[in-house]
């Protein structure tokens, strides 16, 4: 990353160390009022965590550093569109409230992996594990260390491998020696922080762009702008429709403010929003071990249901200070668009750098260095803490010693946290002279594992017939058809529709929905313990608003429906209202 030296005052300082030491007092006492002697306590907070927590926690293990400089820069690129993923996951939420976050809290387990041994066989919860273990520190905890690293490097000049050292050591320290609890009321704060920082870089955008200084007039000239009607904004659509459509030509447009994008979109054509949740969302959000831990940690169904409500209407905001800023710089700097490709993609990585620099105030800067911190800390925590949890819970405890104590289990935690801490910095280390854009990069990476545990995973749940055979022959193959596909795109051997590694993961879902049914119908019907109510649908005993509260603002239907009614009114102004 170019070092654009950004000057930071002494107010910058005392508001970032003010910051850090506030949360490492979180994390300190957070986690000294746990036992070191309950597995419990250490791996899911002793299932104490408030819905505020859960879904601030939830949230907070979202949002990397590479999500605020690669959505920005992909906003810059390719408009609106970029919040998609972001506002289409009520979706997926809807499903986790209503549906599955009733087996997952009955089913009383720590892990995903010890809910896919439960519901088909220990196949199962072994290749789980240990493709989670291994994405989890190449693909997120590696990635995240060295974008990070990347950041600090670009912003101080500091050696990259220096960096790493020092986001490592700053960001690990708490989730090895607090365990969940620590790591989730930290995110706490962090969540507060990186909302404060984040929409302070949009109003300050949108007061740049306006004449007055007001943000509504700015908003306006942003939207005018953005629909590239004429000047350069015109000519930088225009001259680069070929990357922003597969197969794009000089007859084609592209509308920069909607969410709905053809189906030869680069990044997110519009079936994202139909079905990303049965390919990604569903991974994504029920089974991926390092989102729901805090969930599994709350202290009852409400808690969890009401905490996803909370991380729903955070998924709503985030977009406003993680999108907007790379429409703002759009309307701003449309030149930067001018270029080539190859010199278009890496300066609108610069964006959000570019605006802490010529925009922001002192003091403000400080605030926004710690929330880009503490973007990294919360993923880094959340990913490590999920990847010990998973070792020593499903490979450890299941394989190794099976009489473990609960004392010997949150050794082991620590012990194995520590060493997959390692191994992250040296793949970061070794990663650094690779030129790729880490946020594409992980955005593609879900294309080959996601789809087919979300297809045995839900098939699981819906259908008693589906067993694990079925279900350990789809992921296999479902694996082997990803690789194959992407090195045929890659190679320019598909239809352009194809070329979208979103459709390249619808593909493979299907693909893996049908080879599940297929085997499993071919092979014998699953055990009656494999089958119970806590473990698939029963349709005539199923209570779902079991746990919903009373008074309407404690209701969890009440800000469900709230989150529901804002994503299809942010939806219908992004496709319908908003056009050329």
């Amino acid at each position: 990353m170019e070092n654009i030296s950004v000057d930071f005052g002494v107010l910058d300082w005392v508001a970032f160390f003010g910051y850090f030491i506030l949360l490492s007092s979180i994390g300190y006492f957070a986690g000294k009022s746990h036992s070191r002697d309950n597995s419990g306590d250490y791996f899911l907070a002793g299932r104490t965590l408030p819905w505020y927590v859960v879904g601030s926690s939830y949230i907070a293990a979202n949002i990397s550093t590479d999500a605020f400089i690669g959505m920005v820069g992909s906003a810059m690129l390719f408009g609106i569109v970029v919040a998609t993923p972001e506002w289409s996951s009520v979706i997926a939420f809807t499903f986790l409230i209503w549906i599955f976050i009733p087996f997952l809290l009955s089913a009383k387990v720590f892990t995903t992996p010890e809910f896919l041994e439960k519901r088909f066989n220990p196949q199962m919860r072994f290749f789980f594990a240990l493709v989670t273990i291994i994405t989890n520190v190449v693909a997120f905890l590696a990635a995240t260390i060295y974008g990070s690293a990347l950041l600090i490097n670009g912003l101080f000049g500091i050696d990259i491998i220096t960096a790493i050292l020092l986001i490592s050591a700053m960001t690990g320290l708490w989730s090895i020696w607090g365990g969940l609890k620590s790591v989730a009321w930290m995110d706490l704060l962090t969540v507060i922080i990186m909302i404060a920082g984040g929409i302070s870089v949009t109003v300050f955008g949108l007061m740049y762009l306006s004449e007055t200084g007001s943000i509504v007039d700015g908003f306006g000239v942003m939207v005018e702008r953005n629909l590239a009607t004429y000047g350069d904004w015109k000519t930088a659509v225009d001259s680069n429709i070929g990357n922003l459509l597969y197969g794009g030509t000089d007859t084609d447009t592209y509308n920069r403010l909607s969410v709905i994008q053809p189906l030869n979109h680069v990044t997110n054509p519009w079936t994202h929003w139909i079905f990303s949740f049965f390919f990604i969302g569903l991974w994504y959000t029920v089974i991926n071990q390092f989102m729901i831990q805090r969930v599994l940690g709350a202290k009852n169904i409400w808690h969890a249901r009401m905490g996803i409500n909370l991380a729903s209407i955070i998924k709503l905001i985030l977009p406003f200070f993680l999108v907007l800023p790379g429409l703002i710089w759009f309307a701003a700097r449309p030149d930067v668009m001018l270029g080539t490709w190859d010199e278009v993609k890496p300066a609108a990585d610069m964006t959000y750098i570019h605006m802490i620099k010529e925009l922001i105030p002192t003091f403000v800067k400080g605030i926004l260095l710690a929330a880009l911190f503490g973007a990294a800390q919360s993923t880094v925590s959340a990913v490590l803490a999920s990847t010990y949890t998973i070792f020593t819970i499903d490979f450890y405890k299941n394989l190794i010693d099976k009489e473990a104590s609960e004392k010997r289990q949150v050794h082991v935690g620590m012990i194995s946290g520590i060493v997959f801490l390692l191994i992250a910095v040296a793949l970061a280390i070794f990663i650094t002279d690779l030129k790729i854009s880490l946020f594409i990069y992980t955005q593609e990476l879900y294309t080959f594992f996601a789809p087919p545990f979300s297809a045995v995973f839900l098939l699981g749940i819906l259908w008693k017939r589906v067993n694990g055979k079925g279900a350990f022959t789809a992921c296999v193959l479902g694996f082997a058809l990803g690789i194959t596909v992407k090195i045929l795109a890659s190679n320019g051997m598909v239809p352009d529709w194809l070329e979208s590694y979103a459709n390249q993961g619808l593909l493979n879902w299907a693909f893996c929905m049908v080879t599940c049914t297929v085997v499993s119908l071919m092979t014998a019907a699953p055990r009656p313990d494999q089958v119970t109510d806590n473990l698939t649908f029963n349709w005539r005993n199923m209570n779902i608003f079991e746990g919903t509260g009373g008074v309407w603002y404690k209701n969890v239907t009440f800000w469900w429906g709230l989150s529901v009614f804002g994503m299809c009114a942010i939806a219908f102004i992004f496709s319908v209202v908003l056009r050329p």
